[in-house]
């Protein structure tokens, strides 16, 4: 081999080297981006207003969605649900509850008109300064689902057979 074939045969195997290590920095780069996590999908007004409203809560989980934004959140060890518009006013506030967590006058009228059904789903739901409960009955003709008129009696909010 001449010295001039030498040479470029080290000049092409440094540059390799150089090339190699500066392709395994960019592949490291890359994978790095792809665990990070993603952005923040919550938007500024709704994130002070939330802040404001639940102040010892924890964000769960953000759901976006046409008009408004579902938070999943826990509060006092209990999961909760806000509902804000987009541009911050909290909607609607939801948490899952057992029967026996309904004013009383609810669960009794529960017990005596659908004592052949059985629970499949109970939640308060505070909004504009009151709460109503829904509840969802099922047997094997169907399912029917409640929405509380205050905290005296029910009113039928849908009601399925089934086939």
């Amino acid at each position: 081999m001449t010295r001039s074939t030498n040479f470029f045969s080290q000049t092409l195997l440094k540059g390799s080297k150089k090339a190699a290590i500066m392709m395994a920095l960019l592949l490291t780069v890359c994978v790095s981006y792809s665990f990070a996590k993603p952005a923040d999908s919550l938007n500024g007004d709704i994130r002070t207003s939330f802040r404001k409203d639940f102040q010892t809560a924890h964000i769960i989980s953000t759901e976006g969605h046409k008009g408004f934004t579902k938070l999943t959140f826990k509060m006092n060890d209990v999961v909760m649900y806000a509902f804000y518009s987009d541009n911050g006013q909290l909607l609607a506030v939801t948490r899952n509850i057992t029967s026996n967590q309904l004013p009383i006058q609810l669960l009794l009228e529960v017990k005596k008109d659908y004592s052949n059904y059985w629970i499949t789903d109970c939640f308060e739901l505070t909004g504009e300064g009151a709460s109503n409960y829904y509840i969802t009955l099922e047997n094997a003709d169907g399912s029917v689902t409640l929405r509380s008129n205050g905290t005296e009696n029910w009113d039928v909010y849908d009601k399925k057979s089934k086939e």
